[in-house]
């Protein structure tokens, strides 16, 4: 069953503002730790029933008080517990001056963690607000952990990673587990952030759902909740054409498997029809190895110009294997003039690297009809200034690119981000890492291509599409080759 939590995603600026929105409504902050904190000491000692001691780190913020919470119920059930601070005592503040002497038990420096085996370390130093490098004497403690090979459960998020971009600040803990509030933040899905946080497990700790999404920004994890409402009609009516015409375009003789890819994905992935627009040399290759899918040659502007004239074909996928790059820019010209719908994918993104905003101006005006699905160094090629700005966080530069191309933006990785122009975000989890593999990315195109063509709007279409990607990886299982994609992709989810 969907939990708004399971699925919204918070940056650290904004729970700060649903902090305070919480304190204004009437909530006692430090109710809300005293939750966070027994939440962390529950976790605890439930994935850790072995432990022969916890070593609580406490930083001098609001997560170092989660931490004292965490150690005083620790301590109340019966566990051996030491903690350690990151500066004195005699600083701590508010709420978590308060966590402090409510455990009233011996606090010692940082420094003078000594790890050893059996120990459990529970890391309350930074919580997903750091924004700066680690202090040298957590990075040595982070060292010294890593190297005695403890276990660690980190409270929000692994100290040392950034919670706004995923990236690490210095150095990070590897956590086994994290417990993080409410919902998750970028850090915990935003690679390497995603790999150090291991399995985050999300408690409610009692603000207001109608707060937290007053804060959310429409930036989501991508699940079917999100875009089921969008998911075309079957009825008795329904024939091929209402189902859509794809059309992919095909390379040269030597390099046709691609467009094959995304040809063979788009019918499977519900296409009513799908072509192939094949240069007349090519035609062998192709219709050795074509069945369900048809094939039509196209070899120049006027060839795909007359094919234009059948409005039933709306929808075109472009770049796989294509090769030639003036070509490709004609093409684009073309079906933008046309007003139809266009997956830009591999070799078509990088036919524009040295004039991007020409692409732009084709689909900037009206609604989005343009998806781009880039890997970073295709992204780089259309966007090199978001690329080299190491401020943004991935979701940032998904975001910022979609709203400059008017089109939706399908960042693609192990932490897929999909981007709209009007800022909507969603970030993909459920790709497995076997799904890396040559052609898996024409699969991903011929399949937002088929959802499109299906009439979906393109935002939601390249979300369905990644992540039913990610669900065929799944099912395929590990050593798949991107041709048993295709028959991997699962129907539609249900409700």
């Amino acid at each position: 069953m969907h939990r708004e939590i399971d699925t919204l995603i918070i940056t650290p600026a904004d729970m700060g503002q649903i902090d305070q929105a919480a304190a204004a409504s009437g909530l006692a902050s430090y109710g809300l730790m005293e939750r966070a904190g027994q939440a962390v000491a529950a976790t605890a000692l439930r994935r850790f029933p072995g432990a022969l001691r916890f070593a609580v780190l406490c930083g001098p913020g609001n997560n170092g008080g989660d931490g004292y919470v965490a150690a005083r119920a620790l301590q109340e059930a019966g566990a051996s517990v030491v903690v350690h601070a990151l500066g004195g005592t005699a600083a701590l503040k508010g709420d978590a001056k308060l966590a402090f002497e409510a455990f009233g038990g011996a606090v010692l420096p940082l420094a003078t963690y000594l790890p050893r085996a059996g120990d459990v370390v529970i890391d309350a130093l930074f919580g997903a607000g750091l924004s700066r490098d680690v202090p040298d004497e957590v990075a040595k403690t982070i060292e010294a952990v890593r190297k005695t090979v403890l276990p660690v459960l980190a409270v929000d998020l692994p100290s040392g990673v950034d919670g706004r971009t995923g990236q690490v600040r210095g150095m990070a803990f590897e956590a086994t587990a994290t417990v993080t509030f409410l919902c998750r933040k970028p850090g915990h899905l935003l690679l390497p952030g995603k790999t150090l946080a291991g399995a985050v497990e999300v408690f409610d700790i009692g603000i207001p759902a109608r707060i937290l999404a007053r804060h959310a920004h429409h930036l989501r994890v991508n699940t079917p909740a999100i875009w089921r409402v969008a998911l075309p009609v079957q009825t008795d009516a329904t024939h091929k054409y209402v189902r859509g015409h794809l059309a992919v375009f095909s390379g040269p003789a030597t390099a046709t498997g691609a467009a094959r890819l995304s040809a063979m994905a788009g019918i499977r992935a519900g296409a009513g029809l799908v072509t192939l627009l094949s240069p007349r040399d090519a035609l062998p290759a192709n219709a050795a190895h074509l069945t369900a899918v048809m094939l039509k040659a196209i070899d120049n502007e006027a060839d795909l110009a007359a094919l234009l004239d059948d409005e039933r074909l709306k929808t075109f996928v472009l770049g796989p294997g294509f090769g030639d790059a003036g070509k490709i820019r004609a093409y684009v010209q073309l079906l933008a003039a046309r007003d139809r719908h266009l997956v830009l994918d591999a070799d078509g993104i990088s036919a524009f690297r040295d004039e991007p905003d020409v692409l732009f101006s084709l689909f900037a005006a009206g609604r989005p009809r343009l998806v781009l699905t880039p890997h970073d160094g295709e992204f780089a090629r259309l966007f090199p200034d978001l690329a080299a700005d190491k401020a943004l966080s991935k979701i940032e530069r998904a975001r910022k690119a979609a709203r400059r191309s008017n089109g939706v933006i399908i960042l693609k990785g192990a932490d897929t981000v999909i981007a709209a122009p009007d800022g909507r975000a969603l970030v993909n989890e459920n790709a497995p890492p076997w799904l890396a593999t040559a052609g898996s990315g024409d699969v991903l195109a011929g399949m937002v291509g088929a959802h499109l063509t299906q009439g979906m709007p393109a935002f939601e279409a390249a979300a369905s599409a990644v992540w039913r990607h990610g669900e065929a990886g799944r099912i395929a299982g590990e050593g798949l080759t991107a041709e048993d994609l295709p028959g991997a992709i699962p129907p539609w989810p249900v409700a």
